[in-house]
């Protein structure tokens, strides 16, 4: 591995937190979605005047006839709302820019497709059910501690989503709102995605695009009230979720985030397992007699090199 350049993590730190910025203003300006405007009163009444509040799906709810604590209401609304509005374009041209730097720098080690998907599952409000686990978490360990690791650590054409089967029910309600299946989601970043089919595993829950590129989505084994199988949406086509032995360790790991940067300079937030999680759960892979050889001493080569990250750059971890 190597440690990154001094103009390379300036502008890394500088980018992530114009992107930290974004965020915070994005999370500010949900609160006030939606618009608020005075209704005219019944033909009668004419002259009276109804304070509706709106949202972005069309629904309106009445706050009371004008008064001065309604007209104070709207003033309120009204003024959060552009200043709201003025800060998250602001920190968006800011965040372009900072963009074009990390491309032009070659800040970036991330596949664009993955930095893609990452910022689907973010504005779709889908990143709080999974968590990136598998090789793919390596980038958010070399990000936040400055270094680049070899290729051979981080080689790989798949990204495994570990799905939250505990919440469930609040992600088939936001499932809802924002598409029609978990396979859509990923459909409207790259529209050649296919659930596999007709394979020796019968992994249906594998999405594979044009380029060969797979996207796994797994869950814990069964457990309490989890009903099994389970399939993320009532949709023909959509990923039928598998578990996978010892999940639950994942599930369990404490939260880990970081700001990736992908080879043509875009960001997003990758949300994963702890890395000391990730050291000890790649060690018991490794020790597994029914896993391949070739992936057992890959499994050691990943645990070592992120507790190598953990002993020299990550000691707070």
């Amino acid at each position: 591995m190597l440690e990154t350049s001094a103009t390379i993590a300036r502008q890394y730190i500088d980018a992530v937190s114009t992107f930290e910025a974004l965020e915070e203003a994005q999370e500010e300006a949900a609160h006030v979605r939606g618009g608020m405007y005075w209704h005219a009163g019944p033909v009668a009444a004419p002259e009276a005047k109804y304070l509706v509040r709106t949202t972005p799906a069309g629904a309106e709810t009445s706050l009371g006839a004008r008064t001065t604590e309604t007209e104070a209401i709207y003033e309120r609304f009204t003024k959060r709302k552009q200043e709201s509005t003025e800060r998250v374009s602001g920190l968006r041209a800011a965040l372009e820019q900072h963009q074009r730097l990390n491309r032009a720098l070659r800040v970036g080690r991330v596949d664009p497709l993955v930095v893609a998907l990452l910022g689907r599952l973010a504005s779709t409000q889908l990143s709080p059910h999974f968590r990136v686990v598998g090789t793919h978490a390596l980038y958010a360990y070399e990000a936040t501690a400055g270094v680049r690791l070899d290729s051979d650590t981080l080689a790989t054409r798949d990204m495994d989503l570990l799905w939250d089967t505990r919440k469930r029910i609040l992600f088939s309600t936001q499932l809802a709102k924002v598409d029609s299946s978990m396979l859509g989601v990923l459909k409207k970043v790259d529209s050649s995605f296919r659930i596999r089919k007709m394979t020796s595993k019968s992994q249906k829950y594998t999405a594979v695009n044009k380029d060969g590129f797979e996207v796994d989505i797994i869950r814990r084994e069964r457990a309490g009230d989890d009903p099994h199988p389970i399939k993320l949406s009532d949709e023909d086509e959509d990923f039928w979720v598998v578990q996978a032995r010892r999940a639950n360790v994942l599930l369990d790991s404490p939260a880990f985030s970081a700001v990736i940067v992908a080879t043509n300079g875009t960001m997003a937030r990758m949300n994963t397992v702890h890395p000391a999680t990730f050291v000890a759960f790649k060690r018991w892979m490794a020790n597994q007699a029914d896993r391949e050889a070739l992936k057992r001493r890959r499994d050691l080569l990943q645990a070592d090199t992120v507790q190598t990250l953990l002993d020299k750059y990550l000691p707070q971890y």
